[in-house]
């Protein structure tokens, strides 16, 4: 079977690396990208077998162009710590990889969990189908806070879920919607947009309105309301933060 090297991006990701890397112990080797950890993390990866890397924290896109450059295999998985990949779509990646059909990347539908709970409407596998699944030398990605794969050839789409478990409980939930919206002002205000009151409270209501109504994040229940008031939260303090960059000067 062909190769496959599964790389992970990590900083303090003690409390998830573990079932993470028991759900990729198949992979012809696991390269671990560390930006800082400090809760024992590099430990844990390096007793599992995996090959740590320590570097420093470029953004997403970057320091996913980097692990794509450190594969040695001809395939690359690329996983965050709070992914596992389920037996079913593991059978598929070798089932791929024997039979790539011409495609030089694979998306990957992503079932998220809040609550251990299932989203299946505001957060649903068809609508999150990140490229995860890439033939070394044929993408490249770009972008600080959601890379986006750049694919020189044909993209296939994986059937199997890739398991996702973004949040632990509530305080994680705000923390990441903090530190995303601050990633996503600096790149508006690199892009020369510019904010106020007005412009932040449409389009936050607006994406409330879209998570919670259009995309039936009601039917989810508590977890879907608490994913669309995150969403809320998170596109406000985006375009208040970049107000807030506008008015230092920056």
């Amino acid at each position: 079977m062909t190769a496959i090297t599964v790389a992970i991006m990590v900083k303090n990701e003690a409390q998830d690396i573990t079932d993470c890397l028991a759900s990729i112990n198949w992979a012809n080797e696991i390269i671990v990208l560390d930006s800082g950890s400090t809760d024992g993390t590099q430990e844990i990866c390096k007793k599992l077998g995996a090959k740590v890397i320590d570097t420093d924290w470029p953004g997403f896109g970057e320091q996913s162009n980097r692990a794509l450059d450190l594969t040695t295999t001809e395939w690359c998985l690329l996983l965050d710590a709070d992914e596992r990949v389920s037996p079913e779509l593991k059978k598929e990646i070798q089932q791929v990889l024997h039979n790539p059909q011409d495609c030089v990347a694979y998306k990957t539908p992503r079932l998220n969990f809040v609550n251990n709970r299932a989203i299946t409407h505001c957060l649903s596998p068809k609508g999150d189908q990140p490229t995860r699944l890439i033939k070394k030398g044929y993408g490249r990605f770009s972008d600080i806070v959601h890379p986006r794969a750049i694919i020189n050839g044909k993209i296939g789409v994986l059937k199997n879920n890739l398991l996702h478990f973004p949040f632990h409980n509530i305080q994680e939930m705000i923390e990441k919607m903090n530190s995303y919206s601050s990633l996503s002002a600096i790149k508006l205000a690199a892009q020369g947009k510019s904010s106020g009151i007005l412009k932040s409270l449409i389009h936050a209501i607006w994406t409330f309105i879209r998570m919670y109504f259009l995309k039936l994040g009601f039917l989810d229940g508590w977890p879907g309301f608490l994913i669309a008031l995150s969403n809320f939260e998170g596109t406000f303090y985006r375009y208040a933060k970049l107000k807030e960059i506008a008015d230092r000067g920056e």
